[in-house]
């Protein structure tokens, strides 16, 4: 048996003697990064290493018509290609300066950092079974050549550029095969497949034959000292991980049915997707084009209330736009509506959700803001991606939101968010302004009335310590998956689509869980013995407790991780009473109800204050202001200390209380 290996650190060869095996994980290898340009320098600090691992840097403006530009390190770094134009190289001295250890560094050019334009990098950083980078010099008058290659992986797609002559991109995809004679696309343009194949022989984990790729038909320059560059990406080969076995890219197709739906299985859930319709006929012009979408920008899960999953164009110098015909699941993507009557089929390539590493430093996925009243569109820094955020006002009087980005955030002013309200039955409300964008390092806060304080709660999804899913109810009760990676310990449900109450279970076994409500200060109910749970709460799945049928809902999940999160329970004494959650410097945020009596959910966190007199709290399910006058928690390293002034709500003597605790 080979050792198991703990995040980010090396496993062991069951057969090599102790030889390290050290895990690939795809937050190392890929990141999509939203900067804002400054017209001076800036350097972008995104965890890639180019300049010792090599790869590509694909950087497009959002806001504005500007060229796709395509840097990689086996080039000049002052050589740009553009995927929307068939020219060769284009000279850009002033714009990408530095392929760093750990991101790029960027200069004055208009074209990638003009002042106030709001831009997206996708990093592709070279390894074996993700993605890898190779030039070569053609040697043989238009007939083809082997070209090796370091993928360790039949490729499952190629994109290739001529850079010393105007051509077009030639694309390869490993499932373009499905029409026969037509599997070869041009990345710079909306035709649909029409490129005759080679023998396909030679494409092998270790080189790949030219002739394959294209020929004189598709405008392929013949003339032997033609210099060109390909970018090669696997499909399915597995190679990250702890174990080495999961995949992080796919290179499918799909076809639309005749109800205008399609669904794909990957196995996980995607962030980033560029997409091609293989035969045009019956598709929207706009549609022909090759789209790209992702989770920063905004790729959202069924259904959408504020316009869509936002995509660009590789073939076009076009700003983003909102698009209502596909949404992310657990397991891969689907269609959400307004899709075209064409049945396709359509390619695609996917990459993973990340991050794969459990999370060691809590700091890295969670972090409590309070913020005096600021102007709409005010920053706020997490250093983190945040995907939720729980906001109150401390001084009372509106309702806790929640907002997140796999239910949709807007990327500009003035564009409501989806909002659930924690103290509420209300379903989902559009056109809430509170958060206006989500990205890399925090979010921009909304504006509002000027006597106001708030109190923001940021979450990052990460292994073994918090998830999130949307489903669509069916009517019957079952399990849907997640990515959580360990069985939830505590799931929070809402409807988005009806008025209904929060619901909260506490699974215990499996058979036996807590069932109550967030915005009630109820009792629990504890099931001790239920037989239709047993299994559905798992690893890979969690039950669909909220499941009525065609109503839409999400699902926040937690688990306790260690030295991070602990989701737990305690007997009251009505004394002091220490909460050993594992921590070694206390509590940032504390979140405790009573279980079977009743009591609201309280909240305290050290941003407004967890110290050894008086810590202000908020109940999440009450309008109410906080309360700044009591001393009912302290500080303790290994978690939390309840004092023995604290009320029958969170320490009677004898009562159950189950609380989610994080460093």
């Amino acid at each position: 048996m080979p050792l198991q290996a703990t995040s980010g650190a090396a496993s062991y060869d069951a057969f090599g003697g102790g030889v390290p095996v050290v895990p690939n994980f795809i937050e190392d290898v890929f990141s999509c990064f939203l900067y804002t340009g400054n017209g001076s320098t800036q350097t972008i600090t995104n965890g890639i290493d180019f300049s010792t691992k090599g790869g590509l840097l694909w950087l497009k403006a959002r806001n504005d018509t500007r060229n796709n530009y395509l840097y990689d390190t086996t080039r000049s770094i002052a050589n740009a290609l553009r995927s929307d134009s068939t020219a060769g190289v284009t000279s850009t001295p002033d714009a990408l300066t530095a392929f760093n250890n750990n991101g790029f560094s960027i200069g004055t050019s208009g074209n990638i950092n003009t002042s106030g334009n709001t831009l997206v990098s996708w990093s592709f950083r070279k390894q074996p079974k993700f993605f890898d980078v190779v030039t070569w010099t053609a040697d043989d008058s238009g007939t083809g050549q082997a070209v090796p290659h370091n993928l360790g992986s039949i490729p499952g797609c190629i994109i290739v550029k001529a850079t010393s002559a105007s051509s077009n991109w030639f694309t390869w995809h490993i499932a373009s095969g499905i029409t026969v004679a037509r599997s070869g696309f041009q990345l710079n343009s909306t035709a649909a497949s029409a490129l005759s194949v080679n023998s396909t022989g030679q494409m092998t984990s270790t080189e790949f034959f030219s002739g394959q790729l294209f020929d004189s038909s598709f405008g392929r320059p013949v003339t032997d000292g033609t210099t060109y560059v390909a970018y090669l990406f696997a499909h399915d080969a597995g190679g990250f991980g702890l174990t080495g076995t999961d995949n992080v890219i796919s290179c499918g197709s799909f076809s639309v049915d005749g109800a205008a739906s399609f669904s794909v299985n990957l196995g996980y859930e995607p962030q980033w997707l560029m997409i091609k319709s293989t035969n045009n006929t019956g598709v929207s012009s706009i549609r022909q084009n090759w789209l790209i979408y992702d989770t920063m920008r905004g790729l959202v899960a069924q259904p959408d209330s504020v316009g869509g999953s936002v995509r660009l164009f590789p073939n076009l110098s076009n700003a983003e736009s909102a698009s209502n015909e596909l949404g992310v699941t657990a397991t891969g993507f689907n269609s959400i509506g307004n899709q075209n009557p064409s049945t396709g089929p359509y390619i695609y390539i996917a990459i993973r959700r990340g991050p794969m590493k459990v999370p060691t430093d809590a700091t890295k996925v969670f972090a409590p803001i309070a913020l005096a009243y600021q102007a709409a569109g005010t920053q706020a820094t997490t250093n983190f991606p945040v995907d939720l955020a729980w906001w109150k006002n401390r001084d009372g009087g509106q309702n806790g939101q929640s907002q997140d980005r796999l239910r949709g955030l807007p990327n500009t002013d003035g564009v409501g968010a989806p909002t659930l309200f924690l103290d509420s039955t209300a379903a989902e409300d559009p056109n809430q302004y509170k958060a206006y964008e989500f990205w890399n390092t925090g979010f921009r806060a909304g504006g509002g009335s000027a006597d106001r304080t708030q109190v923001w709660w940021t979450f990052r999804r990460a292994p073994s310590y918090f998830d999130e899913v949307c489903y669509t109810g069916t009517g019957t009760y079952g399990a849907t998956n997640h990515n959580l990676g360990v069985t939830p310990e505590l799931v929070i449900y809402k409807s988005r689509s009806n008025a209904v109450n929060w619901g909260v279970i506490k699974p215990v076994s499996s058979i036996a869980y807590y069932d109550g409500l967030l915005n009630s200060n109820s009792a629990f109910t504890y099931y001790s013995n239920d037989p239709s749970v047993a299994g559905l709460y798992t690893s890979t799945q969690f039950a669909k407790y909220q499941d009525t049928s065609s109503y839409t809902y999400v699902a926040y999940l937690f688990a306790t991780c260690a030295g991070v999160s602990k989701v737990g329970s305690y007997t009251g004494t009505g004394t002091t009473l220490q909460i050993d959650c594992g921590f070694t410097a206390g509590a940032r945020f504390v979140l405790i109800k009573r279980a079977d009596s009743t009591g609201g959910w309280f909240v305290w966190d050290s941003a407004r204050g967890i110290v050894s007199g008086n810590d202000p709290y908020l109940l999440l399910n009450s309008t109410a202001a906080e309360v700044t006058n009591t001393d009912y928690i302290d500080t303790y390293s290994a978690g939390f200390e309840i004092s023995s002034t604290a009320p029958s709500a969170i320490n009677a003597s004898g009562g159950t209380f189950i609380f989610l605790a994080i460093a």
